[in-house]
């Protein structure tokens, strides 16, 4: 008995299949017989399907609910809402997304909703560079800076591990010691219980000399006589341009802001000396120093190794590293646009000439700028820092295309815009404080 009962239910099922294939063929020849159709694969209105709701316009003829079950006799009975227009064509409402956008009401809703996270996250990590007071936006928080550099940190003493020389190395101890006349003079660079007065806004008398120590800077970087150098140097063939900076610090001293230093607060400073034929150091966040005698075989002064640490804890102290970190993540939502309408080789060429590079030698001459003062402050002489940065350009090869084509500018650019800017000045007086035993504070 079960057997004939499961054969008459197999049966049932394909008489109801094929009156529901027959009626859709009389359907299709309907529609070929001039019927129009305003909608692809949409059938005409089958005599089973349930009755039409109240007109709402005479454009949209009724609207229902048709059931899958009638279509197919295996469904689980799902219903689906349609309507049929003026010419009696059935028409199947959207689902998903598409149809919740097509209300234009939503559509306000998601773009008020989003414009109010998009701004609260944007003035919500902006934060203003101490001495240049250049405003740029960060998304990473300081502590997962700080974890940031202490991983980083980590990974390095494991990769160079058997190449660090001990603390009581006398590289070690040298390094140290100039790391820690740094730091110290960050430290009193950020206190502002005695405010530095600006050498921009100053009287021009504030400084006396000054343009002989700009001179004196130049006449150091080459044998050549100074009418030779500063025609070889002249402003109007630069490559580079300073000018942000003055720029940058009118508009914070107008704004009245102060610079965000809550990152350097409560820092574990920490050096380390790697025996590698490599001239390079760097400043990892969370006050990580990392320098290799490659370095120390190149530079041999202690004012040449200052200026170079002071550089690298000057990215430390501006938050160059989250700042690329933030920076790259929009140049990535650029290129993506781009993509469909660019080819993405032509894409990936652009955005470096003309948005990575850029930036990154930008944020160069800050670090340079702010490494000045930090090396001016700690006692070491800061007309020495052109001669450095010369002499590395000189080391690691430069070439008339670094300033288009490499991260950093070339050394002798470096070297230009130190000796002729303002920063300089500042410096200078910096450093004639502190050898005479007066320290100034709050100058960043």
């Amino acid at each position: 008995m079960s057997f004939f009962k499961g054969a008459r239910s197999a049966l049932d099922a394909f008489r109801n299949l094929a009156r529901t294939s027959t009626r859709f063929q009389q359907g299709s020849r309907v529609h070929r017989a001039g019927s129009p159709i305003l909608a692809s694969g949409a059938s005409k209105c089958a005599p089973d399907v349930a009755p039409c709701l109240p007109l709402v316009s005479r454009r949209f003829g009724c609207y229902g609910v048709i059931s899958r079950s009638q279509g197919n006799p295996f469904s689980s009975g799902a219903k689906r809402f349609y309507y049929v227009d003026r010419y009696q064509v059935q028409h199947f409402q959207p689902r998903g997304p598409k149809r919740w956008f097509r209300n234009p009401r939503n559509v306000l809703i998601v773009v008020l909703v989003g414009s109010g996270a998009f701004i609260t996250v944007y003035f919500g990590n902006l934060e203003e560079v101490p001495y240049t007071k250049r405003r740029h936006f960060v998304l990473l928080s300081r502590d997962m800076e700080r974890r940031l550099g202490e991983t980083q940190f980590e990974q390095i003493k494991a990769s160079f591990k058997g190449k660090i020389l001990p603390p009581i190395h006398p590289e070690s101890v040298r390094v140290r010691l100039i790391a820690k006349d740094i730091i110290e003079a960050l430290q009193r660079g950020l206190r502002h219980e005695q405010v530095w007065r600006d050498i921009n806004y100053a009287s021009p008398d504030a400084f006396e000399g000054s343009e002989r120590g700009a001179h004196d800077t130049l006449m150091a970087l080459s044998d050549k006589k100074s009418e030779k150098l500063e025609e070889t140097w002249s402003r109007e063939e630069e490559l580079l341009d300073d000018r942000w900076v003055d720029q940058s610090r009118k508009k914070g001293h107008e704004r009245g802001s102060k610079p965000t230093t809550s990152h350097l607060e409560g820092l574990n400073w920490e050096v380390l000396v790697v025996n590698e034929p490599v001239v390079n150091a760097f400043c990892l966040p969370g006050g990580k120093i990392v320098v290799f005698t490659g370095l120390l075989e190149h530079f041999r002064t202690d004012a040449e190794i200052a200026t170079i640490i002071g550089h690298e804890v000057a990215h430390a102290v501006a938050r160059h590293s989250v700042e690329t970190i933030t920076k790259n993540l929009w140049f990535a939502i650029i290129q993506l646009v781009l993509y469909q309408f660019v080819m993405p080789d032509i894409v990936n060429t652009m955005s470096s000439l003309f948005l990575r590079l850029p930036f990154s030698r930008k944020m160069e001459i800050e670090a340079d700028y702010i490494g000045l003062l930090l090396v001016a402050s700690a006692g070491y002489d800061p007309r020495v820092a052109p001669k450095v940065f010369e002499k590395l350009g000189k080391v690691t090869g430069d070439s008339a295309l670094r300033d288009y084509l490499s991260t950093h500018p070339s050394g002798k650019k470096r070297a230009q815009l130190l000796a002729q800017a303002p920063v300089m000045e500042e410096a200078l007086t910096l450093y004639r404080e502190a050898i005479a035993g007066r320290g100034i504070e709050g100058f960043l």
